[in-house]
Parts: structure tokens; C-alpha cells; sequence
């Protein structure tokens, strides 16, 4: 199997769960599942962060002119619908079906137009990045494919190509570790603002009231996560390369 990861960045203004997101830096949307027909695309996704954004998300996508996945960023008249399937305080499941028109499009209708069936998708969206992952047939090629995505966006969204590549020379600490939610973008803003430069560019507390939790709560979330990529990383690694023990 061979896979495709990319990430959309959204501008300010240009899509309204992006402006949620980045908003709220703690919240994040991942794919449970992902299907595509032809006409149709149906999905599951898992929504973590607070509250108050949760109630934002649920009422924009609800409510939005056009569909979130679609590329052309109008209303192109197709039909679609967005259910809530569980919610908690912290969490939400997402249902959402779309009818595809012959005016808009989607990624996962261009990857089955270009790589045809059997395919697996993969989402996380984070403030403004929206991140896919496919994973296709051994004999896919992609170039067709991205110049298909880049034709499609307007000049309001950009695209980023990180990986093409064998699915299987993947390391399997990159596929396992499963942060949740909280941790993964507690340790995402603790990068982007500096928290491990050297010397520190941003100290706990200071993260704590850029992303509106209390510093203890910041403190957890990044130790669990640490430890979880810690523990990835120790398991991948081959015993007979490391370095002996003082004591032996």
C-alpha cells in the first residue's frame, strides 16, 4: 500500500470551522471513518475540547451555506446533513452525509476519481490545518492527483504535500501513539510557541493563558503525552543499538 499525507491551511475568514479551531487551540477534529461513493460521502469524526466550542461547531456546521469538506467554498446546491451521534462535555460524535453535484467536489471524490476504490482516509484538523492521510493500492501514482487539488482550492487555502511514500515504511511509533485530543494539542501549541527551544521561549503558565486552562491541567496533558511518544519511541527502537548500561 502505498499513502499520501497533505494538510490544507485555511486564512482567517475563509471557513468557519478553521476559525473555530484556531480560536480554540485545545479543540480538535479527528476521522473515525471516511467513505465515498460516486455521488455520495458520508463520515464519522470525533470532536474533543470544551464546551463552549463544541456548541460553536455543532451549530456553524449545522448551519453553514455549503458543506465542510466541499472545495469549491460556494453553495453548490448539493444536499447534505450533519447529525450529533454522542456528546459529552469534553466531546462530540459527528455524523455528516453530503450528495455530490456536478459543481463541487471533495478530496475523497478526487481520490476516487484518480485512484478508483479500496482506499482509506485519514483526518486530523487542527486550528487551521486540516490534515488528510490516503492510503491506496501499491500502484497508485499522485501527480495527476495533486495538480487535481491544487486546480480545485481557491487562493484562500493553501496546500502542503508532506509524504509520499510506502504505507508499510511508515514507523510504527508514528501510527500508534494515541494522544488524545487534549494532549495532542497541549504538545502542538507547546512547539509552535517555543515551550522545548533552548533557551525555553514561552514558560507553562504563559501557554496555560494562551490556550485558557488552568497550568496544571497544561503540566498533565503535556507529561502524558510526552510519555506516550517516550514509550513509541523506546518500544520502536532495535535493543542491540542501544547504549550499555553504566552498571555493566
Amino acid at each position: 500500500m502505498r499513502e499520501l499525507v497533505f494538510a490544507l491551511d485555511y486564512a482567517p475568514g475563509t471557513n468557519a470551522v478553521a476559525d473555530i479551531l484556531a480560536a480554540n487551540p485545545e479543540t480538535t477534529i479527528r476521522s473515525l471513518s471516511c467513505h465515498v461513493s460516486s455521488d455520495h460521502l458520508w463520515r464519522v469524526d470525533h470532536v474533543a475540547g470544551g464546551d463552549d466550542a463544541l456548541d460553536e461547531l455543532t451549530e456553524t456546521v449545522a448551519s453553514a451555506e455549503y458543506y465542510t469538506d466541499c472545495l469549491a467554498r460556494r453553495d453548490c446546491e448539493a444536499d447534505w446533513e450533519a447529525d450529533v451521534l454522542d456528546r459529552t462535555d469534553d466531546a462530540l460524535v459527528l455524523y455528516s452525509y453530503w450528495t455530490r453535484t456536478p459543481s463541487c467536489t471533495s478530496i475523497p471524490h478526487l481520490a476516487l476519481d484518480h485512484f478508483g476504490d479500496g482506499l482509506i482516509f485519514q483526518t486530523t484538523w487542527v486550528g487551521r490545518r486540516y490534515e488528510w492521510r490516503i492510503i491506496a493500492p501499491d500502484d497508485t501514482t499522485y501527480h495527476a492527483f495533486r495538480d487535481a487539488i491544487e486546480t480545485e482550492i481557491d487562493d484562500t487555502t493553501g496546500v502542503t504535500f508532506v509524504r509520499v511514500g510506502d504505507a508499510e515504511e511508515t514507523a510504527p511509533s508514528e501510527r500508534s501513539v494515541a494522544l488524545t485530543g487534549e494532549q495532542d494539542a497541549a504538545i502542538r501549541a507547546a512547539v509552535d510557541h517555543g515551550y522545548y527551544e533552548t533557551p525555553r521561549e514561552i514558560e507553562t503558565y504563559e501557554l496555560a493563558d494562551r490556550l485558557g486552562i488552568p497550568g496544571s491541567t497544561l503540566s498533565y496533558r503535556l507529561r502524558r503525552a510526552e510519555a506516550k511518544l517516550a514509550e513509541a519511541y523506546v518500544a520502536e527502537r532495535d535493543p542491540s543499538t542501544a547504549l550499555p548500561s553504566p552498571n555493566t
